[in-house]
């Protein structure tokens, strides 16, 4: 009886213990959702704010800020926080990059120098406004926007535009072009640092010998000469006072010989582009002196010429005239399909430093977490050894494992230092001493699928051949080089002109008083006295002077444009293998590009495998240690396997990334995949979105 009570009391005490255990694990169960919801909500609101909103692999920085989740009303900003806006409202806004050339209607402008902008190199806002808590977090499409606003590669090519309208403007006056550097450049996204020099300085010292001087001319735009369009006017004035003994009075009738004399001659020539000249000519004259032989004094003369001459062999015609002018309309051309072509490398090279900054932060969060387990593992070791559980061996085994992890932590982050380094100078035109040692947080982790992956090699190739900017540059210089090939035929012809003069003059001037002809009446005059009816004479036609003729020169060998001309040929037929190669390069270009964009897919599918089999591994290690079936040092091999697997998944899923990165270059979709608009990469402001 006495025994009853006691299992009674017993089973209402465990069936209440049941009952708070179930109500226990309820409650955990309902913290750890709570807990899961809010930081999803915590890193998935920054990435709102700079990822783009179709992108759903992008994957936020646990970093990141986040708002309150749980609705309640947010806190009124602090006094700090003002001053950050505050100072964020004061930038200025980007300003668009636009150079025209100098045009002026004062006549005075011509003879003026003219002055570029002064160079913008202040950072564009958008990198202000990514920076919070002194962090810049930023996202695939931040990166890119902020290389189109500030990289110096874009912002020296954008000077082309306007130096390419420099050599249309020269050329359209007959002079010759100058060509536009298209190059390609780098120097502001190089991916790493070299200890010397690249070596490839030594290969022109054999190839450039046989030019002159170590120059080797092209015979592109070669041809007869082009006379300047531009008209010139020149003037030419002077006034001369001659004094001369004479022997005797028998040459000018006095002993001491004075003469005075105010000259002035003026010349207008220009030419035109069908090969015509035209030159007109005005020449006017007072002469005085003392001499009694003459009949007027002071004599006004004046003369006036006009020669026009046509070019009707060499030279003659527009196409030989313009070609320069032709060229240089092609390098307009040129000039912004180089500019795509840069643009695509600037922003491949972006994207591809992006994917290896995202592979350095992952991998630095792997190596904290393999540290942290080690120290971990080495604190419960050390109470171990404490009870004398385990031996000491141990101990120092985990102490090394713990010093190993610790190495390979700071070189992660060295080269985590290394990359945001790299990507800062990307996105930046000018070196901020507080932005230098900001830490970079990406927040896209992961690219969209690549639609280039499931085409057909065909296909791919056919887009290269369409969308790739180098394609039609080599068009475009093909045309060019048929043109020069054109224009250069005609040297080979003789000089043949015609000509046409005609001339006019008038002479003018008041009776002498002391003359002393004999007999009188030859000092007598009926000539006009003055400048009016001098100049009326020169153009009334009542002395004329024309002439027409022709001239004809022949070079009877003829050896050095004969050889112009045939190398003009020979040269042409380099740049059409040239093309033919280039072709055969692009369609090379894609399906690397295709193959190692496969490749990469099978890695990163192969290293997700091993990586849950590491990772399952360790989960059953782990719990064996728990249970005592395994010891620390099994963990921390399990363990250390894990942080391998992790490391080469990440290292694999960089690549991948990159290989799309890559095939979009070959097949030139870059701007169409990334959103970039060429507009706003020629302005140098970013104002449409992907």
């Amino acid at each position: 009886m006495s025994d009853r009570p006691t299992q009674s009391s017993r089973e209402t005490r465990m069936n209440s213990r049941s009952s708070k255990s179930v109500v226990f694990r309820l409650q955990a169960i309902a913290a750890i959702l709570l807990l899961e919801a809010n930081l999803a909500f915590a890193v998935q609101a920054p990435q709102s704010q700079t990822a783009p909103a179709n992108s759903p692999a992008a994957q936020p920085a646990p970093e990141a800020p986040a708002p309150a989740a749980n609705g309640a009303a947010i806190p009124p900003p602090t006094l700090a926080e003002q001053n950050e806006q505050t100072r964020l409202a004061a930038i200025a806004p980007q300003r668009s990059f636009h150079v025209d050339l100098p045009h002026s209607h004062n006549p005075l402008a011509p003879y003026r120098p003219s002055e570029a902008p002064p160079l913008d190199l202040a950072n564009s806002p958008r990198l202000e406004n990514l920076i919070r808590d002194g962090k810049l977090y930023v996202s695939l499409h931040d990166v890119i926007a902020l290389a189109i606003e500030n990289n110096l590669d874009l912002a020296y090519f954008r000077y082309n535009f306007p130096i390419a309208q420099t050599d249309y403007a020269r050329t359209r006056a007959g002079g010759s072009v100058n060509g536009v550097n298209t190059a390609i450049a780098q120097s502001s996204t190089e991916g790493g640092f070299s200890g010397g020099s690249s070596g490839s300085g030594s290969a022109s010292s054999g190839s450039n010998a046989a030019g002159a001087g170590g120059i080797v001319t092209s015979t592109l735009g070669a041809g007869t000469a082009i006379a300047s369009f531009d008209p010139y006017l020149n003037f030419k004035g002077f006034t001369d006072h001659y004094v001369a003994q004479q022997g005797n009075a028998f040459s000018n009738g006095v002993l001491t010989f004075k003469q005075n004399t105010i000259e002035a001659l003026a010349n207008y020539t220009q030419n035109f582009p069908l090969g015509t000249g035209l030159a007109v000519n005005y020449e006017g004259q007072r002469y005085a002196n003392n001499s009694p032989y003459e009949a007027i004094n002071p004599s006004l003369y004046s003369n006036f010429q006009v020669i026009l001459t046509q070019q009707l062999l060499a030279g003659f015609g527009i196409s030989a005239n313009e070609r320069y002018m032709h060229i240089a309309k092609k390098n307009l051309q040129i000039t912004d399909l180089a500019f795509r072509a840069q643009v695509i490398a600037t922003v491949t090279q972006v994207e591809n430093i992006y994917w290896d900054l995202v592979n350095a932060y992952q991998d630095e969060q792997v190596k904290e977490r393999s540290l942290s387990f080690a120290q971990r593992t080495l604190q419960d070791d050390r109470k171990q050894l404490e009870l004398q559980a385990i031996p000491a061996m141990l101990v120092d085994k985990d102490e090394s494992d713990v010093a190993t992890s610790e190495g390979d932590l700071t070189v992660s982050r060295a080269n985590l230092r290394l990359n945001e380094l790299l990507l800062k100078n990307a996105i930046t035109k000018t070196d901020d001493a507080a932005i230098d040692e900001m830490p970079v947080i990406p927040l896209d982790r992961a690219g969209l699928p690549d639609p280039n992956a499931s085409k057909s090699i065909d296909e791919l190739i056919a887009e290269a051949e369409k969308n790739r900017p180098d394609v039609t540059q080599d068009q475009l210089a093909m045309q060019v080089a048929e043109m020069s090939l054109k224009s250069i035929r005609s040297e080979l012809l003789p000089t043949l002109n015609v000509y046409g003069y005609y001339a006019g003059a008038g002479i003018a001037g008041p009776k002498n008083p002391n003359c002393n002809l004999s007999p009188s009446a030859e000092c007598s005059s009926d000539l006009p006295i003055g400048f009016g009816g001098m100049l009326q004479n020169t153009f009334n036609y009542s002395s004329p002077d024309y002439q027409f003729g022709m001239n004809l020169s022949i070079n009877l060998r003829n050896r050095v444009a004969k050889a112009d001309q045939f190398r003009a040929a020979l040269e042409f037929r380099q740049r059409q293998i040239t093309f033919e190669e280039q072709k055969k390069s692009i369609r090379f270009d894609v399906r690397n590009s295709l193959f190692a964009l496969q490749q990469a897919q099978a890695r990163v599918d192969a290293a997700t495998k091993a990586r849950n089999l590491a990772q399952h591994t360790f989960d059953v290690t782990e719990q064996e240690r728990q249970l005592g079936a395994k010891s620390s040092s099994d963990a921390l091999a399990a363990e250390h396997d894990l942080s391998l697997a992790e490391s080469l998944l990440v290292a694999t899923q960089t690549a991948f990334e990159k290989a799309k990165v890559d095939i979009d270059r070959a097949t030139g979709e870059t701007l169409e995949q990334t959103g970039v608009s060429i507009d706003d990469a020629r302005m140098g402001v970013v104002s449409h979105g992907p």
